[in-house]
């Protein structure tokens, strides 16, 4: 069976929004993803050590939550 699992994340003042946690961790590669491309083609402003440490932080709290969706919808504890 195919299952959504959604996180929390944001939620309106009855709690009824919520976000995709597949979208978030999405969102969060893609970012990565931009600032690399960014530097990668010559962009003045970015130093490419920082853009690089935080492209890796975005991509390891993609897999936590990633993880976190597989350990909820296994059924795991």
């Amino acid at each position: 069976m195919n299952r959504e699992v959604t996180l929390p994340l944001i939620v309106d003042d009855r709690g009824a929004l919520q976000v995709a946690a597949a979208d978030v961790s999405k969102l969060l590669r893609t970012l990565g993803g931009r600032w690399l491309r960014l530097v990668e083609n010559g962009e003045e402003g970015l130093d490419e050590d920082t853009v690089a440490a935080l492209t890796i932080e975005l991509a390891k709290l993609a897999d936590r939550i990633d993880v976190a969706c597989i350990a909820h919808s296994s059924g795991a504890p």
